[in-house]
């Protein structure tokens, strides 16, 4: 039986993309708001916070409308046209996102954990519009499915921030785990689910 996530929780799962993402335009403000020390304190900030803090808003904001199913022609164009947009956010984000990963503060392990998701984030969706560009539908739409579980991890890092906090253990080292945590159990959740997706419709 496929794995089945309920509307309620796909509408609060775009709910909050959408939020995270209109908040972190204000990386592209003069004056930053409400800025993260360690956002700002990466020695490599003024060179690709703008690009990755933009670009990744608005891939946030862009992705849970990638989902919406409808057959008709007008659905079909809105698709492609918020699609190539989605999907140009993720593949200019992602490296600038490498950069910011080279620049932590919080050290190697950081790097690794945020560098590795900026390398994955890139090459699924690369994958994501080469299967598109062949035609092959379903594999893309698979693709973008793990695509976006990656995107996600901007709204799963700003969810475990404060339960890290509460931890007894020092911050740095709850951040460095996050670097890791933002991302990886939403990849195996999506692998879960299009798992599951598979083994159904095989057996029918």
């Amino acid at each position: 039986m496929p794995i089945v996530l309920s509307r309620s929780a796909q509408a609060l799962a775009a709910l909050l993309a959408v939020a995270v993402g209109l908040f972190s335009f204000r990386y592209l403000l003069p004056e930053i708001p409400l800025a993260a020390p360690d956002v700002v304190a990466n020695r490599f900030a003024h060179l690709a916070l703008p690009i990755h803090a933009g670009l990744g808003a608005a891939a946030l904001i862009l992705g849970p409308f990638q989902f919406i199913r409808r057959r008709d022609g007008r659905r079909a164009r809105w698709h492609r046209l918020t699609g190539a947009l989605y999907m140009a956010a993720c593949l200019g984000s992602a490296p600038a996102g490498l950069i910011l990963a080279l620049g932590a503060t919080a050290g190697p392990i950081a790097t690794a954990g945020f560098g590795l998701l900026a390398i994955i984030w890139f090459w699924v969706n690369a994958q994501g519009l080469r299967a598109a560009l062949a035609g092959r539908y379903a594999e893309h739409g698979r693709w973008m499915v793990r695509s976006f579980a990656l995107t996600f991890a901007a709204v799963t890092l700003r969810l475990y921030l404060p339960l890290g906090a509460l931890l007894p253990v020092a911050s740095v080292d709850a951040y460095r785990a996050i670097a890791f945590l933002a991302w990886v159990p939403n990849l195996l959740v999506a692998e879960l689910w299009l798992s599951s997706r598979l083994r159904a419709a095989a057996g029918r």
